[in-house]
């Protein structure tokens, strides 16, 4: 059966602004030897094999070489704890690839599960303010950037990003990062966010 999954989503690494794995469409190292990142997906609007998630969040921890496109991620999931079983079910196996679509293309780049947690997911925005808490230990917020020369938010456009193919360019103005193993604060650091529709 098929599925379909529309909603938002925002990112924080530990590259300095602007990421060379996004802005290169993965083809250039990140700034450190090693990459931090956050991504945080809230769906709108869902429906994966007849299981409705409308409504429901997900964040993944990833820990990477600078070079991502190699491999060797170590990935941590967090599933909405509002989530039934079933709704988590159907969530994990899209976000890990099982269910094809964009995340079964990034699954050969995972080399590990650090695991799968049920958390607590806050997720809002308001205009270039992107902002999520999972439990106590993360919390994050994502500003983009508006020139005010322009009154737009400025955007990568034609990128090859797991996500979406246009990103904004942004900042994290808050960044506190504990779980699976990683302790860390990208505050001050790269950020990206965009709307998300994703089939399969």
């Amino acid at each position: 059966m098929a599925w379909h999954l529309d909603g938002t989503y925002f990112e924080n690494c530990n590259c300095d602004v602007l990421c060379p794995c996004g802005a290169s469409s993965l083809t250039l190292p990140a700034t450190n030897e090693r990459c931090h990142v956050l991504f945080v997906f809230h769906v709108e609007e869902g429906e994966i094999e007849g299981v409705d998630v409308s409504g429901l969040s997900v964040g993944i921890l990833a820990d990477s070489p600078g070079m991502m496109i190699e491999g060797g991620w170590k990935v941590g999931v967090y599933l909405d704890d509002k989530a039934t079983e079933a709704q988590a079910e159907a969530l994990g196996a899209v976000f890990s690839g099982q269910k094809g679509g964009p995340m079964e293309a990034l699954a050969p780049l995972i080399g590990e599960l650090l695991g799968v947690e049920r958390a607590p997911i806050e997720f809002d925005e308001d205009g270039p303010r992107h902002h999520a808490k999972i439990g106590g230990d993360i919390e994050i917020v994502v500003e983009d950037f508006v020139p005010e020369q322009l009154g737009q938010v400025s955007r990568l456009t034609n990128v090859a990003h797991p996500v979406a193919t246009t990103l904004t360019v942004a900042r994290a103005t808050t960044s506190r990062i504990k779980g699976f193993g990683l302790d860390i604060s990208n505050e001050g650091k790269n950020g990206h966010a965009a709307p998300f529709s994703w089939a399969a």
